[in-house]
């Protein structure tokens, strides 16, 4: 209830309902002029037009069908809704700013695939090729629980004697966040740099009070993309990333967030399964130039990188890594090309963790090749959804899949957020990127891709557990599924994209 009272005065409350007004108010001027001024012809053509630009551009194709629908079916509405969001590239001020960071991260960063073998060399090329190293010297630690994490990640923090590096999308007050500003007063008394980047989307419900306090006890706070009451394409780009960097020695990411959900102290939505993993060694320095990317951007000024270049702690080396980040600020799709790696990689099983499952075509036929292919291919997502609608569009992404073989599983004690993949025994990737378009076309994602480490099996088992918990969706029950939901989902998987 808490909750919710805080979200009905939250800054959304505002935003959401000033956007919808200025929406009205566009299209109610479009629809009289075109019955004053007889403009419909105009806009007509200007609608076929349009349908051929959007054909011939580079994109999706379910993004590019969906938007047709929308130009061709209310061109009244469709033609001025496509020109201010329809085009589904990320602002100047983002795009070149991002790009600026983009290359002085490159410059940093130096991959070399001469450590690797061949097989490893094959895996790692993709990342390689664009920019991403792989490691050697570097150890790790899967978690399969948030509150497993939690206690591990505040125990980590206390160690930490030159900096603390976080990026979170979601911050919610409560019982987590006070232990966490318990831990970083403490720190910042001992002279530790603190510095925290936060989207303005996910930490909604975050009060200036808390803002306040954390500011006021030495934290560098930088706030992402801040939330305006316009219809811009901009407030599309969240920074979804999960990432915390100690001294160059430690780092964190995975699908946790800062909330009192996401460690089980508080119950929304029934167990809330989530996952992360700690790196530690040579690997760390990719996830340090992540953040201080990031943080060059936000702070709108030049970073000394060389400064927290730390040299970090020797550590039991077992196998590969490479940090990757994912930017809709270039024409590569990584986080999407990651997973599409895995799976088209796999020889004898891919097994998935996403809580929310709204494939594009190319995706979708490497899961059903896979399958078809003789690949046990398994996907685990949520019984009980964390927002309804999403979970009507995952759900009807069930039966083409299961018809050609891909065996999907519900979490029936509650929501799973986790988003790992893992394939082999040998491999597995750990992330914030989630299976749907908002992680692989909009959002500033990232995540680490392991091989020939003994946490993949851990990441393994914990599946294979989870599905001893889970319902399996079986073709004979999708296909009695009432035709009124089926044509519910059918319009709602179109539409998708456009979000």
């Amino acid at each position: 209830m808490r909750r919710i009272l805080k979200l009905l005065t939250s800054r959304l409350m505002i935003f959401v309902p000033l956007v919808i007004l200025q929406l009205a108010v566009l299209f109610s001027i479009v629809y009289h002029a075109s019955i004053v001024y007889s403009i419909m012809p105009i806009i007509q053509v200007t609608a076929i037009v349009m349908i051929i630009y959007i054909v011939n551009r580079q994109e999706d194709p379910s993004y590019k069908i969906a938007w047709c629908c929308v130009v061709l079916g209310a061109p009244v509405i469709g033609v001025p809704l496509y020109l201010l969001a329809g085009n589904r590239k990320v602002p100047r001020k983002i795009r070149y700013g991002t790009i600026r960071v983009d290359k002085e991260m490159s410059s940093l960063l130096n991959p070399d695939e001469s450590q690797l073998n061949e097989e490893g060399k094959n895996i790692f090329r993709y990342g390689i090729t664009n920019g991403f190293p792989a490691y050697k010297n570097t150890s790790c630690q899967y978690y399969s629980s948030g509150e497993e994490w939690f206690k591990d990640y505040l125990e980590e923090l206390k160690k930490a004697k030159h900096f603390i590096l976080m990026e979170f999308f979601i911050i919610v007050e409560g019982t987590c966040l006070d232990q966490l500003l318990e831990v970083l007063g403490a720190k910042i008394k001992e002279g530790v740099d603190v510095k925290l980047i936060y989207d303005d989307f996910g930490c909604v419900t975050l009060s200036k009070a808390t803002k306040k306090k954390m500011r006021n006890m030495g934290i560098d706070m930088y706030c992402f993309n801040r939330l305006r009451p316009a219809f811009i394409i901009q407030m599309n780009n969240r920074d979804h990333r999960k990432l915390t960097v100690i001294d160059n020695s430690v780092a964190f990411t995975g699908g946790v967030n800062i909330s009192d959900e996401y460690v089980n102290l508080i119950k929304r939505f029934g167990y809330w399964k989530d996952s992360a993993i700690k790196i530690s060694g040579e690997a760390v320095w990719s996830f340090t130039v992540m953040f201080l990317g990031m943080y060059s951007y936000v702070k709108n000024g030049d970073v000394n990188y060389e400064k927290y270049r730390l040299p970090c702690e020797e550590t039991e080396s077992e196998g590969y890594f490479q940090p990757y980040s994912d930017s809709p600020t270039d024409n590569e799709l990584v986080a999407l090309a990651m997973h599409m790696n895995m799976v088209n990689r796999a020889r004898k099983y891919v097994y998935m963790d996403t809580p929310y499952l709204i494939l594009n075509e190319p995706i979708k036929q490497a899961l059903i090749l896979a399958a078809k292919g003789g690949v046990d291919v398994r996907i685990l997502t949520p019984h009980i959804p964390d927002k309804v609608i999403v979970f009507q569009i995952t759900r009807g992404n069930y039966y083409q899949l299961v018809k050609s073989g891909v065996k999907i599983y519900e979490y029936t004690p509650g929501f799973n957020h986790a988003k790992n993949f893992v394939a082999d025994d040998m491999m597995a990737i750990v992330g914030s990127a989630n299976m749907d378009y908002r992680s692989y076309f909009l959002h500033f994602e990232n995540g680490v891709l392991l091989y020939d480490n003994k946490e993949v099996l851990k990441i393994r088992d914990n599946f294979l557990e989870s599905l001893e918990k889970s319902h399996e969706v079986t073709l004979e029950e999708l296909e009695n599924i009432s035709l009124p939901v089926r044509l519910l989902r059918a319009v709602l998987n179109l539409f998708i994209p456009l979000v």
